[in-house]
Formats: structure tokens, sequence, C-alpha cells
């Protein structure tokens, strides 16, 4: 790059990420920023009594061989920072119930607060660095995802993946101390660890789990070359190979690459992340709410058939296989059908974390309701700025109830109140630590900014009573 060029988009996230102060943060951003860590948490706990999570741990711990000094949530265990944070992504993640960016369609907090939480705990660093690094983090991740605006999906890629990792660069980078140059060069260098297909949707494949830890840990080994001198691409997104040019190949002209930096340090897009209500696939949350409050016309007579409109975006992912959808033989297929969504919202009223149950999938009245869904394409749907949906029941007599979402619950102009992220901390969080132990690490949440990392992680450290 020559002196007089502009300044890449590298440029311009390692400058801004790395000279951003606690004072520039509103206080509904840091306040924000805490209720989204709060719910990933609980998660994480959550998270903890399901068998992916102790395949990966096992994993983890034959790879790293010993101990380390930071704690895998909930799990009693301590590892160094690449291998928690493979881990600890992968836990807040692990039940698709974490928060979504909807304009980029990034699970960001999964993958930032994992190099995060793992970087600050190594460097012994206060409370304020772990949030400032986090909120950095977030902005730069929700932005690269952003520029490409769902279209990641369309080239088979998981954008929680892809565009995640690089805000656990520059969230990493500033926590390890690099410099700007440094850490324009450790977002090159994890240019070539992007990665992330959505081929596991064909068979409920565990692999998605894997995706924000595997973009955590991943940056934190770029920042850890980038900062003995290694070289990257300074180039990384912009570049005739770089990540759009190389991840979405035709699609490439849907991208819009002003909105890398656009706003940035004014407008703030951790504001607009969306907090999951329901634990399933963010595409299928409308046609889930939309089935509930349909559920008293049930007793007006007959169904024929069931439809579900959903935003073209949708169909590859939560509609086809019809099958399959219909069928769903673990919970991700569960999480990822539209099918399966509605039919259980129509049999019981809810979709909680019960229906990715083996039982609950092989329920004959759910599977009878499911059989009678159908889709439609909604050319009108206002995606991806919402996931919006709506079920029309057919009934045989020839009448029609419809029930529509234009915008879903959790999502910009519809947010969830912090007391309902609490709730629902409090609700995941008691299914694997008794209520003391869950109100004690929010406190330590809430009080980070006077508090350190270290303070934190004792909180995971200690045997719940």
């Amino acid at each position: 790059m020559q002196a007089c060029d502009p300044p890449t988009i590298a440029a311009h996230y390692a400058r801004w990420g790395l000279g951003l102060q606690w004072r520039d943060l509103p206080s509904e951003v840091v306040l924000q920023a805490q209720h989204l860590v709060l719910d990933a948490l609980g998660i994480a706990l959550a998270s903890s009594r399901y068998p992916f999570a102790q395949q990966t741990l096992l994993a983890a711990q034959d790879l790293a061989g010993h101990a380390g000094p930071v704690p895998v949530m909930g799990m009693g265990a301590l590892l160094p920072a690449r291998d928690a944070a493979l881990v600890n992504g992968l836990l807040i993640h692990g039940l698709d119930y974490d928060d979504t960016h909807p304009g980029s369609v990034v699970h960001a907090t999964a993958s930032v607060w994992a190099a995060s939480f793992s970087v600050a705990c190594q460097e012994k660093r206060s409370g304020t660095d772990l949030l400032l690094a986090y909120v950095a983090g977030m902005e730069v991740a929700c932005r690269v995802g952003l520029v490409a605006g769902g279209v990641f999906h369309k080239a088979g890629f998981h954008p929680t993946a892809v565009a995640g990792i690089f805000g656990c660069v520059v969230a990493a980078a500033r926590l390890w101390g690099l410099d700007a140059a440094q850490t324009v060069q450790a977002q090159g260098i994890a240019l070539s660890m992007a990665a992330g297909t959505l081929e596991f949707l064909k068979e409920g494949a565990g692999t998605k789990r894997l995706h924000p830890g595997w973009a955590a840990s991943s940056a934190i080994a770029a920042v850890a070359l980038a900062r003995r001198g290694m070289s990257g691409p300074s180039t990384a997104y912009e570049g005739q190979y770089g990540l759009y040019a190389s991840h979405l190949g035709p699609a490439l002209a849907d991208c819009q690459l002003s909105l890398a930096t656009q706003g940035l340090g004014q407008v703030w897009e951790l504001m607009r992340v969306a907090v999951k209500p329901i634990p399933a696939c963010h595409f299928v949350h409308a046609c889930i709410d939309a089935a509930v409050a349909l559920r008293p016309a049930l007793a007006q007579g007959e169904l024929s058939h069931i439809v579900a409109r959903v935003a073209p975006g949708f169909v590859p992912v939560v509609c086809e296989p019809v099958s399959q959808k219909r069928r769903p033989s673990n919970a991700y297929e569960a999480q990822f059908s539209v099918q399966y969504g509605i039919a259980t919202a129509l049999r019981h009223g809810k979709f909680g974390l019960e229906a990715l149950d083996a039982s609950a999938m092989q329920d004959a009245a759910t599977l009878a309701f499911a059989d009678l869904v159908r889709y439609e394409v909604d050319p009108q749907a206002d995606y991806p700025r919402y996931f919006p949906g709506e079920v029309v029941l057919h009934f045989t007599d020839g009448r029609q109830v419809s029930h529509q979402e234009p915008i879903n619950r959790g999502a910009p102009g519809r947010p969830i109140a912090h007391a309902d992220i609490v709730a629902k901390y409090m609700d995941n969080a008691g299914l694997a630590w008794p209520t003391s132990a869950a109100q004690a690490l929010r406190q330590t949440l809430m009080d980070l900014p006077q508090r350190s990392a270290c303070d934190l992680a004792r909180e995971f450290a200690r045997e719940p009573a």
C-alpha cells in the first residue's frame, strides 16, 4: 500500500479498536454489553450439561495437555487461553439460544466474548479492559457481517464463523497490547483461518456449535503470530482474494463495503443485537410466535394444511428438504426446521429447550402437525433487517386464519427488556447451578467495571453451593 492510498478496512479497525476509551462508551452501551454477556453466560451454563460440551472439553484437554488460567464456564476445568476459547465459544452457541445481530446474521457474543474472556484472564486485565475489548470486537464482527448482509448464507458460509473471527482479532489484539500495524497483520493472518460452512444442515451435524469457538481460538492464534512478527495481507477484506471475494464469488456484487466502517464509534451496532427468546434458529422465531398466537383457533375445526410464509433467504436453511424438516432426527435439525417449530408451538403453546429432547421429536401429535406444514416465499419480507414470518391455518371447510409477525421478538424495534434477559439467564443458569451461585455470578458481571477478569473467572472456578 502506498503512503497516499486511503487506509484499508483492517487499518481502520486497528486504529479505532485500539484507541477506544472507557469515556467513549455511552452508559447504555455498557449496560447492554453486560446484559448480552449475562445472556451468554446463562446459555453456557445450560449447555454444560449436554454431551457435546463434555466431548469438546475432553478433546481440548487432549490437545492442551495441561491446565491453564482460563475457566471453562460451568464445567470446573481450566485450560490455556486458546483452548478455553474453543470450548467456551461452543458452550455459548451450543443450544442456538445466543444473541444475533440481524443485519449481519452473526452470533457475535459467542465468539467475541470467548476470545476476550480468555485473553483477559491470561493477561490479568481489569474489568473495564475486558468490556472495552468485547465492545470493540462486537462492533467489528457485526460490521464485517453487515457488508454481506446475509449473502454469506447464500454462498454456503456461516457468517458467525467467517465474520466473527475478525472481531475476535481486534478484541484479543487490544488485550494483548498489539500496536496498529500488528493488528492489521493479525487480521490478514485470520483471513486464512476464516472458515465455517453450512454443510452441517444436511445431517444436523454438530460442527455449527464449534464455529464461534473456532473463530475465537483461531483469532487468538492469529494475534499471537502477529505479535511475534508473522505477516499477513493488509487487504484482508477488500483485496482481490480478500474475505468477500474469496467467500462470496458472484454474490460479491451484493456487498456494500462502505458499511464496514460507516458510523464506527458513533452508531453502536451492539445496541442492535437481538437476544433470542426461543432456543432455535432466528429464522423460525416469528413463525413459532405466530403459531402460538393461532393455537386457540385450533378449536374452530379440522385443519387441512398449514402455510408458513417466510423470507426467500430462509428456505435453504429452515424449510428444505421438507421430509427432513418434518422429521428432525436430532436437536440441530429440530432447531432449523420451520415445520417442527410451528408444530411444536401448536402442540404445546411454546418452543423451549424441552422441544430438543428425543421424546419431543417423536411425539405423534407434534409430527401430525408437522406433516400439514407447507411453506411459501414472501417477497415483501423485510429481511435481513428483521426475521419476519406468517402462519396461515387452512381448515377443511375452506376457512383461513392467519397471524403475521413482521418483526421478530428481540430484534431492534422490538427489543427484549433487560429484566427479561435476567429472567432468561436465571432460568438457564438454574439448569446447572443453584440460585445463589447464579446470582453471585450475575452480580460480579454487573460490577465488572470495578472488578477484574480474574474476579469473574473465580466465580466459575468455585464449586457452586
